[in-house]
């Protein structure tokens, strides 16, 4: 596995962007309309930055798969994190979506354990090169990496399919969450 420089955000935008299309739970904070390909564009790319900085970007040795890991115990607040926040309103949530996000986000973090953890915030693979190996192989290494750290890894689903490929990976789910649409929480020891 790679850790991503900056020259390959646009490469992991682009292959979570496809990766999470349809997906539930980006899909319910997006604002859908005309731009909504955009809109899902910017998430990539503002989650890019914030794991960026106060976390992990990986990419698999072929460059078709990658991760997006974040050390929320680590993450600061200052005018870089702020402005991303107001751009991610502005870019993908839309003004009468606010209420919505941050009613979601408030219920994910009761749920999220309050220690430091490694946390998965995305992981995706180039749709072209699915089902090949290219996601259990980075997903093989992220946990290790996760347990050098001695840091436990969490990560949230809302894809009912990916549940038995976490869980061959020794993910248990230890929640879920109602939001019109079932989000699941998985977590994996460090040990």
């Amino acid at each position: 596995m790679l850790t991503a420089t900056y020259a390959d955000k646009n490469k992991v935008i682009d292959i979570l962007s496809k990766s999470f299309e349809n997906n539930h739970s980006v899909n319910y904070i997006v604002q859908r309309d005309s731009k909504i390909k955009e809109r899902i564009e910017f998430l990539m790319s503002y989650s890019f930055d914030l794991c960026y900085a106060f976390g992990k970007v990986f990419l698999s040795n072929d460059k078709n798969a990658c991760a997006l890991i974040l050390f929320p115990d680590k993450r600061k607040t200052n005018l870089k994190s702020i402005l991303l926040d107001i751009q991610l309103i502005l870019k993908t949530i839309g003004i009468p979506n606010i209420g919505k996000a941050l009613s979601r986000e408030t219920k994910i973090k009761k749920l999220q354990p309050k220690f430091a953890m490694y946390y998965l915030w995305f992981v995706g693979v180039d749709p072209a090169s699915q089902k090949q190996g290219h996601g259990s192989k980075l997903l093989e290494e992220i946990i290790a990496d996760s347990k050098q750290m001695d840091r436990p890894l969490y990560l949230e689903t809302s894809t009912l399919q990916n549940l038995p490929w976490y869980q061959k990976f020794g993910f248990k789910i230890y929640d879920q969450l109602d939001l019109g649409y079932k989000l699941f929480f998985l977590k994996r020891d460090s040990q």
